[in-house]
């Protein structure tokens, strides 16, 4: 049997979850899914400039892990760039971090974070 997966902590949903070309009809059909979790992990590496270990200590979870779910998130966000499908942001497996207003105790939230990194 195997091991129980372990829910990656996610600082914040985002703001907008639906994402697509504008020059062509929208067919949801053949719209590709991106996890919340892998979002987090392109927020985290790609823009806010963590490493791939500074980003596993974030969501609590491994190395070898955040590396898996980089890579798919990359794949997924190429498929829909390079061929015009629509992006969907939803599902995963995440538990939203539980700090509010106080400050996130992790070091990359976005939702008490005042500019960019």
């Amino acid at each position: 049997m195997p091991r129980p997966r372990k829910w990656r902590k996610v600082c914040c949903l985002p703001d907008t979850n639906l994402f697509g070309p504008l020059n062509s009809p929208s067919d949801m059909a053949d719209a590709v899914t991106m996890t919340v979790d892998e979002y987090e992990t392109i927020r985290l590496i790609d823009l806010n400039r963590f490493t791939q270990e500074e980003c596993a200590n974030q969501m609590s979870v491994s190395r070898t892990t955040v590396q898996g779910i980089y890579n798919d998130a990359r794949i997924k966000l190429a498929d829909s760039l390079v061929n015009g499908k629509i992006l969907v942001i939803d599902g995963g497996e995440y538990q939203l971090c539980e700090s509010r207003g106080n400050g996130c105790t992790r070091g990359g939230c976005r939702r008490n974070r005042r500019g960019g990194r």
